[in-house]
């Protein structure tokens, strides 16, 4: 049990004394796969085993034979990864974007024609990239850019939970769980969950570390790859402007972080306005063609109360996906006591709250909670706290069977029994 934490403990001390700098870049590829390895590990066999019944319930139903590419279906089993939003992403990568609002009738609720513009840019420009660099198509690139992306995120939330308790164990479980967490079967898939955890951990870890130009800059990016990043921006903002009023890194640097970080989300939104004539037309965008907009939580109440009443009287109701969202949902006030209770810095706080506060008070696929809240993973630290005293063949045979069902709730329900 404790082989981890010694193995650990040897990172931050340098060889015979020697200075970090005067460090091959082979001793420091080496500390890092010592430092990180472990956590990664853990997170990548987990979410093989959930990827992998995945993929067996999908064969086992066959349905997605019978339904478009586009939505839902394919030729193949995996196909069903590259279908609804990973199909858009797709669009941009090859085609980039034309924003443009189109009126259309006869859609209810809609007065505007999708556009590829509702996606942001980070992650199909990294799926263009890699195409170009490897050869692949963009299936495989949206693919490989994804699993990527879902190591460094597992790296960095073990990061963020091990300088915040300072417990290896506690970070490799936490790793360990976001790989089985509700929603997790889009972390390896053509979409930008993965990309944007990966993000908002470095972020945080940055803050925490009071390496404030990174995180400004870190943040910039994820404004770039998904509108969600506003609840990060506005995290490190506050937590830069709480050390400026302590003065305990000076002014320059966290001043840089709160002007670094919004300039991606920003800049894209007002290039999106800028190209369509309208300066809020991406946000007319979002609620005139996806019906996805910030309505104080009154769709998720009507999700929750259609749920525990039997109804389907709500907009996009998936009975099982509703219902995985609505025990979510009744959860998540215990999740948030938890956290809170381990007073965790402002940043995590304030990021963990914005987001909670920004998924359920927007109205859209009330199925997909558990996707969208991916990004939440400080809720996921009084779980590692706690599973940390558990035996390692306890430990194993808890998330071996987490990432099992995982197969289940956090893949085929979310692709095949809703709408991603």
């Amino acid at each position: 049990m404790n082989a981890i934490p010694a193995v650990a403990s040897d990172v931050p001390e340098q060889r015979s004394g020697e200075p970090e700098h005067s460090r091959t870049w082979q001793e420091r590829a080496r500390a890092l796969v010592v430092r990180f390895g472990p956590a990664v590990w853990c997170y990548a066999v987990l979410k093989l085993v959930g990827f992998t019944v995945f993929m067996k319930l999908l064969s086992f139903a066959g349905d997605y034979a019978k339904k478009p590419a586009r939505f839902g279906g394919g030729a193949n089993p995996w196909d069903v990864l590259a279908s609804w939003d990973g199909w858009w992403y797709q669009q941009v990568a090859q085609f980039g974007y034309h924003p443009a609002l189109v009126p259309v009738a006869g859609t209810e609720g809609m007065s505007v024609e999708q556009n590829s513009a509702a996606f942001f840019p980070l992650y199909p420009g990294l799926m263009r990239m890699t195409s170009d660099v490897t050869g692949l198509g963009l299936y495989g690139a949206g693919m490989l850019v994804s699993v990527v992306a879902s190591l460094f995120a597992a790296a960095g939330i073990y990061a963020v939970v091990e300088k915040l308790s300072g417990d290896v164990r506690a970070g490799v479980i936490a790793a360990g769980i976001w790989a089985i967490a509700p929603g997790s079967g889009a972390e390896w898939a053509v979409y930008s969950d993965s990309t944007f955890v990966a993000l908002a951990a470095w972020a945080c870890y940055c803050v925490m570390t009071r390496q404030w130009v990174a995180a400004g800059v870190i943040t910039l990016v994820a404004g770039l790859n998904r509108p969600t990043a506003a609840a990060l921006i506005g995290a490190v903002g506050l937590a830069a402007l709480v050390e400026l009023y302590r003065r305990d890194s000076g002014v320059l640097r966290p001043l840089a972080a709160m002007l670094l970080a919004p300039i991606g989300l920003l800049g894209y939104v007002g290039w999106v306005g800028w190209r369509m004539g309208e300066w809020g037309g991406y946000f007319r965008l979002q609620h005139d063609a996806w019906l996805h907009y910030f309505d104080g939580g009154q769709g998720t109440w009507h999700a929750v109360r259609g749920v525990l009443l039997g109804r389907n009287d709500y907009p996009f109701a998936f009975p099982v996906p509703d219902l995985l969202a609505t025990l979510i949902v009744l959860t998540l006030p215990v999740l948030i006591t938890l956290m809170i209770r381990l007073r965790p810095p402002l940043v995590l706080t304030a990021y963990t709250l914005a987001t909670i506060v920004s998924v359920l008070g927007s109205l859209g696929i009330f199925g997909n909670t558990s996707r969208y809240l991916l990004p939440a993973f400080p809720l996921l630290i009084a779980l590692a706290l706690g599973m940390r005293k558990l035996s390692w063949p306890v430990l194993a045979a808890v998330l071996g069977t987490g990432a099992i069902a995982s197969g289940w709730y956090g893949g085929y329900v979310l692709f095949e029994l809703g709408v991603p």
